[in-house]
């Protein structure tokens, strides 16, 4: 197995591995099995955008249009803090803590994801969010995945990978998700909101969403899970016996 072939040298140096890539591109799924494969730390960025939007719906931060109260949230951000579980919950799932409380399951919500990306652009939210996760990879030997992890958060990472999927594709994933966890909600309606999430990932003044240039790309939208675990194994290999020959 690579994983033990990588680690029968006990010395093997750590390293970041930064997952980009679009709304339910898998990417999430991708990066947590590469942490648990390789013993390292896997950090959800998207979950911690997430955290944020669910303290401002909380209190009141969302306006009746949709729109965020910026001036109210701003000031908050010093007391928001958003951590995880340090292993995986008994449902196998790494939990988010917002403040010290799980709410794994509330920021997964239809709801949330219709707010997050509004959340997501404004600039003192990201840099509140960039400084906790760059605490994270202080130490390396974590895996992340996000919208601006290759380019923004670690551009030193020494492995991006790029991960897309036809836009159809990536909504009837998302569907399919919602809807094994009992949420009776149209097609249609996930479809518009992974389109409009696209549009503000990729057009955002800050951190927009986009391939850094020494990032590998994975179109998964036509391959097998265990394909695209085979090829990102092969990669993580590959990037650790180059810093073992270099050192």
């Amino acid at each position: 197995m690579i994983m033990e072939e990588i680690y029968e040298i006990t010395d093997a140096p750590k390293i970041i591995v930064a997952i980009d890539g679009y709304s339910s591109s898998g990417k999430s799924t991708m990066a947590r099995e590469l942490a648990k494969r390789v013993g390292y730390i896997y950090i959800d960025s998207g979950a911690m955008y997430r955290a944020v939007t669910l303290y401002a719906m909380r209190n009141g931060m969302i306006n009746p249009d949709g729109s965020v109260n910026v001036e109210a949230l701003i000031p908050k951000l010093s007391d928001i803090y958003v951590d995880f579980e340090p292993v995986a919950h008994e449902d196998g799932v790494q939990h988010t803590l917002l403040n010290g409380e799980d709410v794994e399951k509330e920021i997964r919500s239809l709801e949330v994801s219709n707010h997050v990306s509004p959340i997501a652009v404004i600039p003192e939210v990201r840099e509140r969010m960039v400084a906790i996760q760059q605490e994270f990879g202080r130490e390396k030997g974590i895996v992340m995945d996000g919208r601006d992890i290759g380019t923004t958060v670690f551009p030193d990472a020494e492995l991006k990978v790029f991960v897309v999927a036809g836009l159809h594709e990536r909504a009837r994933r998302r569907w399919r998700e919602l809807t094994q966890k009992g949420l009776d909600i149209r097609f249609e309606e996930v479809y518009e909101n992974v389109a409009e999430r696209d549009r503000i990932d990729t057009t955002r003044e800050v951190s927009p969403l986009t391939k850094a240039e020494d990032a590998y790309e994975l179109d998964n939208g036509a391959i097998t899970h265990e394909e695209q675990m085979e090829w990102l194994m092969r990669l993580f290999q590959q990037t650790i016996e180059k810093l073992e020959n270099e050192g």
